[in-house]
């Protein structure tokens, strides 16, 4: 799956970037984000995060370990799947652009392989990210 999400925003990015560089600001504003706990590594900045989807009675759930894996603030941060077992786990990537100086264009690439649970989760997540969007921009219009 390969999902691209444009976002204008009425603040300069280095007043966005706050919202897309650590992992943890994604609860305030990403229905799908449940849990995010940062860990505490020498090497890399890394989080455990839960992704929960809710269709009528049922909820489904991913964990995933991410770490950062670019930071060139205020214009580009990438967070990659890097689990710290041996196991074979399917790729996750999210890559956040932005680009402006009174304004910003945020542009979002979620690259995972596989499906996300099922169609119907996969439509809740599409759906999750418009509703998204406008809690973003509320956010960063307070800023």
């Amino acid at each position: 799956m390969d999902l691209v999400i444009d976002l204008e925003l009425p603040r300069p990015p280095v007043d966005v970037v706050p919202f897309v560089n650590d992992l943890g600001a994604y609860r305030r504003w990403m229905g799908l984000v449940h849990a995010v706990v940062p860990e505490a590594s020498a090497d890399e900045p890394a989080w455990s995060v839960e992704l929960r989807a809710k269709v009528g009675p049922f909820a489904r759930s991913k964990r995933l370990r991410m770490v950062r894996t670019v930071e060139e603030s205020p214009t580009h941060v990438r967070f990659e799947r890097r689990e710290s077992d041996t196991s074979s786990h399917g790729i996750w990537v999210l890559d956040a652009r932005l680009d402006g100086t009174t304004t910003t264009r945020l542009t979002v690439r979620l690259q995972y392989e596989g499906r996300l649970w099922s169609s119907v989760i996969e439509r809740v997540l599409r759906d999750e990210i418009e509703r998204s969007k406008q809690r973003l921009a509320t956010l960063v219009s307070e800023v």
